[in-house]
This record gives C-alpha cells, sequence and structure tokens, in this order.
C-alpha cells in the first residue's frame, strides 16, 4: 500500500518547555464508538492514572498530515452520501464512512462494479453481513503490501483485516529498524492481523504481538504464512495489553519500539475492560518505563474517540518528559484517486527519539 505522503503543517520542531516544566481489551474490531466513550471515567484502583514525570517536554511538530495514496493494492476511489468506494487487490468494495458527508465524485455506473458491499443488515447474532453482486466470494483474497503478502478478509464488522492508513507508521517504522544498523525489538500492542508486525520482521526486528483476541492472532499466524516469513522472530501472544506490559516490565524486558493501536472501547479475553480516556495514559507510562537504553519511538493511533489529536499529543509530551526527541501529532489520511480529497480515519501522536 504504498506510496504514502507527510505533510507538515509547522515550519520546524518547536523546542521542549522548561526544564520542570512539565488494557488492554479485544481490539475492538467494530472500531465503534460507544454512548460514554467520551466521558471522562473514574481511574479504577487497579488502573491509576500515573503521576506526571518531570524534565523538559520533548520537541513538537504539529500538525502532521500522514496521507496513503492510491496504488495497485488498495485505492481510496470515491467516497461521499456515507459511503466509501475502496479498490482492495482485485476487489472493490463499497462500506459505511460516516465522515464522508459530501457528495460522490463518480458516477452511479462506477459504484455499481462494487464485488462486495457491506449490507448493515444483521443475522441471528447481530453480525453484519456482505452482500455479494456479481458472484458470491471467499472469506478471504490475496493483498500485498511492499512486497509482503497477506490476506484480506471479509469480517461480520465490516472491516476487511487490514487498515491501510496505517502504512504510513509502517513504513516510518521500517525505516528505523534499517537505519539502526543493530538488533531491534518491536513490541506490536492491539496487534490485530499482523501486518506492523510482517514490516518489522521483514525490516529485521525480533517482534512480540499482543492481541486480546484468539480470532486475531489466528489470522495473523496465517498472514505470516502467507508472507513466507515463518522464519523470521515473531511471539504471537493472546493477552490483554495491560497486563502483558505491567508483567514485561516486572521481568526487566525491553523494547526499541512499541506500537499502541488501541480501541476506543474493548474488553480482554478475561473480561478485561479497556475505556480510551481511562486507560491511555497509564499504558502509555508503562511503554516507557519498558523501553531499551536507546529507544527508537512509541506510536500512539487513535480511533473514533470524541477529542483532538492535542489530546494524545499532550500525553505523549508528559509521557516522555525528560527524554528529549520530538513528538509527532495530527492525522491518517487517505487520499482519493478520483476528486482527490482526503478522507480521515484517524489521530494519532508518535514520540521519535533523539
Amino acid at each position: 500500500m504504498k506510496p504514502t505522503r507527510e505533510k507538515v503543517h509547522a515550519s520546524r520542531p518547536q523546542p521542549s518547555g522548561r526544564a520542570g516544566e512539565t488494557r488492554s481489551a479485544q481490539r475492538a474490531e467494530q472500531r465503534s464508538t460507544p454512548a460514554n466513550a467520551g466521558l471522562r471515567q473514574s481511574p479504577s484502583p487497579e488502573r491509576p492514572i500515573p503521576s506526571r514525570r518531570q524534565g523538559s517536554l520533548p520537541a513538537e511538530r504539529l500538525p502532521v498530515i500522514l496521507e496513503v495514496l492510491p496504488n495497485e493494492d488498495y485505492a481510496l476511489l470515491d467516497s461521499g452520501d456515507g459511503q466509501k468506494l475502496e479498490k482492495y487487490g482485485a476487489y472493490r468494495i463499497v462500506r459505511p464512512e460516516g465522515q464522508a458527508i459530501w457528495r460522490r465524485a463518480l458516477g452511479e455506473q462506477e459504484w455499481q462494479k462494487a464485488d462486495a458491499i457491506f449490507t448493515g443488515d444483521t443475522d441471528e447474532e447481530g453480525l453484519g453481513r456482505w452482500r455479494f453482486p456479481k458472484r458470491p466470494l471467499g472469506e478471504t483474497w490475496p493483498m500485498r503490501h511492499d512486497g509482503i503478502d497477506y490476506l484480506g478478509r471479509f469480517t461480520s464488522f465490516r472491516h476487511v483485516g487490514v487498515f491501510p492508513e496505517q502504512a504510513t507508521h509502517w513504513d516510518h517504522m521500517a525505516g528505523l529498524i534499517e537505519k539502526a544498523r543493530r538488533p531491534v525489538k518491536v513490541l506490536n500492542l492491539f496487534g490485530y492481523t499482523g501486518l506492523a508486525s510482517l514490516v518489522a520482521a521483514k525490516a529485521g526486528a525480533e517482534v512480540t504481538h499482543v492481541d486480546a483476541s484468539k480470532k486475531a492472532i489466528g489470522w495473523a499466524r496465517e498472514n505470516q504464512q502467507v508472507a513466507r516469513l515463518t522464519d523470521k522472530p515473531i511471539r504471537w501472544i493472546c493477552e490483554d495489553a495491560m497486563k502483558f506490559v505491567e508483567r514485561e516490565e516486572r521481568r526487566g524486558s525491553r523494547y526499541d519500539i512499541i506500537l499502541l493501536d488501541p480501541p476506543s472501547y474493548g474488553r480482554g479475553p478475561k473480561g478485561e475492560v479497556w475505556q480510551f480516556f481511562e486507560d491511555v495514559p497509564r499504558l502509555a507510562d508503562l511503554c516507557r518505563s519498558i523501553l531499551t537504553p536507546k529507544p527508537l519511538a512509541v506510536v500512539l493511533t487513535a480511533y473514533s474517540i470524541r477529542a483532538s489529536f492535542f489530546a494524545i499529543h499532550a500525553v505523549m509530551r508528559d509521557t516522555f518528559a525528560g527524554m528529549g526527541g520530538t513528538v509527532e501529532s495530527g492525522e491518517l489520511v487517505i487520499r482519493e484517486k478520483g476528486a482527490g480529497r482526503a478522507l480521515s480515519t484517524s489521530l494519532f501522536s508518535r514520540w521519535i527519539a533523539p
């Protein structure tokens, strides 16, 4: 899913402030926002909000807009009227898109060429259904990103096993790994179907992939086989992300790059409840505690939350106070092939070591 593009609407990194200024659950495949998701929850005794760290704040770059552009493997063909028309490999797919409040640019004949449409209808278990106008399709089909083969997948929550806007983060991470010229350990929390883990492994990193869904872990392992990367060092762990990081801290395990891609709300394998606003500050602080002495980056992505990127930007700058480097924050967007409009998919904030 290349090429990608970065736009920075700031002249240069801003200097940090004066010295002294200063879980997880199953990845919610539906990326939906419950009615109370934007409300500040009272912290639980087991997961208190960490104290603010002291030291100079990292430099900052914002807003940064990371774009995914159309290519042979993936393209946003058109959007509007609450839907989007995408091309995933050989298939054209229509799915709901609440942010597409504008009108469609392409004619109806182009939309009628769709191979799969998520109808929004539900079966007896409340899961969404797909309609295949031309011919019945299997659950999976071959896809590729930057030479890595994997499987697209029609899920009951309208998603297709990959979030293409993340390609900009994957490319950035791969560059850091390759430039390090040393062994690099990557922790991928809320790893879903494993594309980020495969990109990191291909670039030469030792990867630990954590997700609370057994089904998602199974899909990720299948993608590793499809990608012919079974010889690469990837640990697949089905567990609550917060509990895993807490245990890694006690064990003294350390990582050079940490990816955080949490849902707004979800549940872990043992009923653990994840609330983004309640739990992100603590999880980010724990991630700082399991970084190596010479870390490379920590990347946080936020979907379906009622907040500006300034909120997670402030969390990340506070979290990495005293460590130098730069915090970049903004939005991940996908650029349309036809009309050229930008569809915003999520917020992000990433700390990059000095």
